[in-house]
């Protein structure tokens, strides 16, 4: 069933807070707020609080957050509907009828969780039974034990096309059709067959431990190693997380999360003692799941295998993660040795050896640095180029304005700090912003020359067509007001694309003037772009740019400027990128050239966004 959110905010706001989590959390009032134990990890100093005038709850110690609904899902363990109708009773509000669609979807589904159910305790009977014996013996070698199969619900299903079908025929044959315990072929006449045979059942679960899907591992030799559960009514692979149910409560306890490849990943951890872990389901890390991770921890540890397969997995998680990266959320990550998965360290080490790795996980942008850097040998130039060009594309694919400038600053400072004079002949490199200059444009007697444009003709198409002249001399007007920020941002003032001649000029008397060393108030850049052509005391009014008005906080405007900045730097490269891709694609149609040039289309699009909201600050 599906609630309004004017109901809920309504139910939110008539429900008081404190009275709900009093019954079963010892509160003590502490100004405005209540503090307490938590409830939701072992502490015996109060980290707790509960805030009625906000409607939240919020432990410093666990993360542990949420509203009275949420206090009573996660620490009652009601379903969401059953603590809304709670709390509404004593509100005094009428929860909303469903309508008859919703009910009905809502009916379907609590069915076929309960098919779901006698499924796993089928598979689970068949793995004790007598036909279990060499599935008990594979479970024995690997070194999971009763305890563990009962705990993670692990079953059998027999080698055989039709032995679910014929035993839980009472279930329906339309509903294990449904839940893809069947399948049904397409011809006609043709008898619906058991999905999985002769595999090792793993049971996947939701986040309210209900059994939705199942993961199989086939027991002897062929492929594949690992079938899954089709996408059903019940379960969408790309959304949901192996062992949410279980990693969840023991998340907040620990104050992580891992996140591993595969299931015997999950059960190796658990066996070692680490309750809080979740895999995909099969697939690459997706958005979805990585908002599902974020819920729980601000900053996941990938922890995946130490093999080709593992590396490409956790560059792939990062890469997806990039744009939806805040200063609150991130990823972190651990590479296990060699050739080894969590499994084999655990028997190798046990907990003490997985425990040293988790110790110490690596940060997202130290693990794309050095993804970036081993990509391939850094012999020549073109090399190096290419490295720069990478990284910047990583930096611009950031949704945030400030995490992506200072990303892009960070990987830049390695950047040239890792070329050493040995990398270029012999030669040494200039202090930092001279390499950029020199890399960009040159300087002689105080006057810039710019770059020299792209190279190909698909390059220079997509690179050059240049800054609209409305948002061009809406940034002449940001220095003119704030000419302090020229000495700042003057080099990539000096090489950003403007198509209008008259504009690009005002721009190029700026730099110089910059450069130079002569001191810039209002009063002489606006001399500057007077000289120019330009009017100083008047902006561009289609455009909306902070920095552009007068009567703007300077703070936030002098950033707006900045960001502005950056962001149509960034496009450039990206860009230029994106023209060498596209050229690249025509000569190597591969699907990693597919996916590197829809990669920068959509950093491109989205740079473009970003620009267009602080065009539209108001």
């Amino acid at each position: 069933m599906t609630l309004s959110p004017t109901f809920l905010d309504e139910l939110r706001a008539r429900t008081v807070l404190s009275a709900v989590i009093a019954p079963s959390v010892k509160l003590t009032r502490a100004g405005r707020e209540w503090k307490a134990c938590c409830p939701f990890h072992n502490e015996k100093t109060p980290s707790f609080t509960v805030n009625d005038d906000k409607g939240f709850y919020h432990c410093f110690g666990c993360g542990a957050h949420g509203d009275a609904i949420r206090f009573l899902t996660d620490n009652r363990g009601m379903p969401f509907m059953d603590a809304v109708k709670e709390l509404a009773s004593k509100a005094g509000l009428d929860v909303p009828a469903p309508d008859p669609q919703a009910r009905e979807r809502s009916e379907r589904t609590a069915t076929l969780t309960d098919v779901m159910g006698e499924v796993a305790k089928w598979f689970a009977d068949q793995l004790q039974g007598l036909g279990g014996a060499d599935a008990r013996n594979y479970l024995k070698r690997r070194g999971i034990e009763q305890a563990t199969v009962a705990r993670f619900g692990i079953g059998l299903a027999p080698d055989s096309r039709n032995a679910l079908k014929r035993a839980l025929t009472h279930l329906g044959e339309d509903k294990l059709i449904e839940t893809g315990m069947l399948i049904k072929p397409e011809e006609s006449g043709k008898e619906s067959y058991d999905r999985f045979r002769g595999r090792l059942m793993i049971p996947i679960r939701d986040a309210r431990g209900r059994v939705i899907a199942f993961g199989g591992r086939i027991l002897g030799d062929g492929e594949p190693k690992y079938l899954n559960s089709p996408d059903t009514p019940l379960f969408d692979k790309g959304r949901t997380l192996y062992n949410i149910d279980r990693a969840s409560p023991a998340s907040r306890s620990a104050r992580r999360l891992i996140v591993v490849e595969g299931y015997m990943d999950v059960i190796a951890l658990d066996r070692a003692g680490i309750a809080e872990a979740v895999a995909p389901n099969g697939t690459a890390v997706t958005e979805a799941q990585l908002e599902r991770m974020w819920r729980l921890d601000p900053s996941p540890i990938m922890c995946f295998d130490g093999d080709s397969a593992g590396k490409k997995a956790a560059i792939r998680a990062a890469l997806r993660a990039l744009p939806h990266i805040t200063p609150e959320r991130t990823l972190r990550f651990v590479e296990l040795p060699a050739g080894q998965d969590p499994d084999d360290v655990v028997k190798s080490g046990g907990r003490e050896v997985i425990e040293a790795l988790l110790a110490s996980p690596e940060p997202l942008d130290a693990r794309l640095w050095r993804h970036e850097l081993e990509a391939e040998p850094l012999a020549t130039p073109e090399a190096w180029a290419g490295l720069k060009q990478r990284l910047i594309v990583h930096a611009a694919a950031i949704g945030h304005a400030d995490l992506g400038r200072m990303y892009r600053e960070s990987w830049l400072n390695r950047f040239y700090e890792h070329r050493r004079p040995s990398d270029t002949g012999g030669r040494p490199f200039a202090p930092q912003g001279q390499q950029q200059q020199q890399r960009r444009g040159t300087v002689k007697n105080g006057r810039f020359t710019p770059p020299a444009p792209p190279v190909g003709g698909e390059a220079r198409a997509i690179a050059s067509s240049g800054i609209d002249g409305a948002t061009a001399r809406a940034l002449m007007l940001g220095f003119a007001n704030f000419p302090e920020e020229l000495p700042v941002h003057c080099e990539q003032l000096a090489v950003l694309p403007i198509a209008d001649r008259g504009t690009a000029r005002m721009r190029d008397e700026l730099v110089n003037a910059t450069f130079s060393g002569a001191a810039l108030d209002q009063e002489a850049v606006h001399t500057i772009l007077g000289s120019n052509g330009a009017t100083g005391g008047k902006g561009p009014r289609t455009m909306g740019f902070s920095f552009t008005r007068r009567d703007s906080d300077p703070e936030r405007a002098r950033s707006d400027l900045a960001a502005a900045v950056e962001i149509i730097a960034a496009a450039e490269e990206v860009g230029q990128a994106l023209g060498h891709a596209t050229e690249r694609l025509k000569r190597d149609m591969t699907d990693e050239a597919l996916e590197e040039q829809r990669r920068l289309i959509a950093a491109q699009q989205g740079l473009r966004e970003r620009l267009a909201q602080l065009a539209g600050t108001d």
